[in-house]
């Protein structure tokens, strides 16, 4: 069935040893990722997408996330988050926060100065600082560790809390993004993508079909295979794959996880309900050597197709 081959992960695996890039003759160069770090990740217009430089601009991006996870959506706000009117947790000071930043959308900040507004955000933390700092914030949800250990050659990268405001949720601005996460991927070598995408709601038999067809059609490999921990797992083999309507399933899955899909990604063993914010919760499993190649062509194997 095409609609389902479209958005099911390519099986190609290199091995920990391998850090080929598809759609290429041969391996990227290493000075890609050499030198600092530019102060622009890409633009699209009067779109741009660059790593956060101050904590005032972190803030800008925590106050954006409290917009979309609290008031848009259904999360439940403590006393601390509801009085500052932020989404902030620990890991927000070890982070870097990629923001999509738009210029010709000019907001007077509290000194009345006029700035360009922040429309999107991603969190990104990079394995090297994770060791450093307790682990990945996914591995409360997840036992990611045995998946690290076993692939001890390759660079880990968790991505997270990604919203973006809905005047701006277009094809333009999640490609930007996307841009984003691919040149910060080259600068930075990393060879595996990881993350918890959600589903809003937490009864898992109303999402059955997202579930099952996820399970089915994307479940990760033996030696890509992560779990959910045991007390937190949620069985997404909810539905047979001939009782499942493949179609339905398919046009419910949130956009952000299908555009997962069509990266070539891989889902992890098990779902886990988020009860603050009201969603339930899938693992993302992204090796860059399997990446479509389709997509790394779009977007450039040097990340130029958006460079400033």
């Amino acid at each position: 069935m095409k609609l389902v081959e479209k958005f099911t992960p390519m099986r190609r695996d290199t091995g920990s040893a391998g850090r080929w890039f598809p759609g290429l003759s041969r391996p990227l160069k290493s000075s890609l990722a050499l030198g600092p770090e530019p102060t622009t990740l890409g633009r699209i217009g009067s779109l741009e997408v660059r790593i956060a430089r101050s904590a005032k601009e972190i803030k800008a991006a925590q106050r954006l996330r409290y917009n979309v996870f609290y008031e848009e959506m259904s999360a439940i706000a403590d006393a601390q988050t509801l009085a500052s009117k932020r989404d902030f947790d620990p890991f927000d000071a070890i982070c870097d926060h990629m923001l999509v930043i738009d210029h010709a959308c000019l907001k007077r900040n509290k000194l009345g100065r006029l700035q360009p507004q922040i429309v999107g955000t991603y969190r990104l933390l990079r394995q090297d600082v994770a060791n450093r700092h307790g682990g990945f914030y996914s591995s409360a949800e997840y036992d990611i560790q045995p998946l690290i250990d076993a692939n001890p050659g390759l660079n880990f990268l968790e991505l997270g809390r990604s919203c973006v405001l809905k005047p701006y949720r277009n094809k333009r601005t999640v490609e930007l993004l996307w841009h984003g996460i691919w040149s910060y991927v080259l600068q930075n070598r990393i060879d595996v993508m990881i993350g918890c995408a959600s589903i809003e709601g937490t009864d898992p038999d109303l999402i059955a079909g997202q579930l099952s067809f996820l399970h089915h059609h994307a479940r990760a490999p033996e030696n890509w295979r992560v779990k959910a921990l045991p007390e937190r797992y949620v069985e997404m083999n909810r539905l047979a794959k001939e009782d499942l309507s493949e179609k339905a399933a398919l046009r419910d899955l949130p956009p952000l996880i299908k555009g997962y899909l069509r990266l070539g990604a891989y889902i992890g063993d098990g779902a886990v309900i988020d009860h603050q914010f009201g969603t339930t919760d899938v693992l993302i499993v992204m090796p860059v050597s399997a990446l479509n190649a389709r997509y790394v062509n779009y977007y450039g194997a040097d990340a130029s197709r958006h460079a400033s």
